[in-house]
């Protein structure tokens, strides 16, 4: 909306609640990342489970390395538009810069894990444990700093699930460990965080139109 100076009384009030609007709207998560790496892992998990209980005739980490080409060319895809088709006018808030770094030192411990298993100075199954307790941090931190707690369970039922792992040693329930770690880390808190994004953004717009 355009104003006009000086501000009248109504719109000040109509600038505030629009201030208000995108205050809160920066201070959602629209979920689509955790329910697009939610999905590719668990689908990579069961994938992975199903090739070795039906004995299909693959190598054992087939879908892994497909996850992780899929990764790096994500990768390569954000790295490219964050230099080169940036927007200059986008506002970075104090709660975005956080979870910037956040993620910026998950991806570093994340890769960090992976190449301590590829060199073999770890078990494939404490790897993926490892792995499952830093998906528990990393949620965590999402829950606090926006402080939704679905991501905030999901870090619990994370960690509940790396403690489990430990306990076994087959590389089959490891699988079904970590398919039940997104599914309950990534998946149901991202699909909760994009319904509650999506229903402020509907109030925000319902009372922009109907504000006085």
């Amino acid at each position: 909306m355009d104003y006009q100076l000086p501000l009248s009384e109504k719109d000040c009030l109509r600038l505030i609640q629009e201030m208000i609007g995108i205050a809160k709207q920066e201070q959602k998560d629209d979920g689509r990342g955790w329910i697009l790496w939610g999905w590719l892992l668990l689908l990579a998990s069961i994938c992975s489970l199903l090739s070795n209980l039906l004995s299909w005739s693959l190598p054992q980490y087939t879908f892994w390395n497909a996850f992780g080409i899929i990764s790096i060319i994500y990768f390569i895809y954000i790295i490219v538009k964050y230099f080169f088709f940036r927007k200059k006018a986008d506002v970075k808030t104090y709660t975005k810069d956080i979870l910037h770094k956040l993620n910026l030192g998950f991806i570093i411990s994340m890769f960090f894990i992976i190449v301590t298993v590829n060199l073999k100075i770890l078990e494939v199954n404490v790897g993926f444990i490892l792995l499952i307790n830093l998906y528990g941090f990393r949620i965590l931190m999402q829950g606090s700093a926006l402080n939704f707690r679905p991501f905030i369970i999901g870090a619990v039922i994370c960690w509940v699930m790396a403690l489990v792992g430990l306990f076994f040693y087959s590389y089959n329930w490891i699988m079904a460990v970590h398919a039940i770690a997104v599914l309950f880390g990534y998946i149901i808190p991202g699909h909760l965080a994009n319904q509650d994004f999506n229903k402020t953004k509907i109030t925000l717009t319902e009372g922009n139109q109907y504000s006085v």
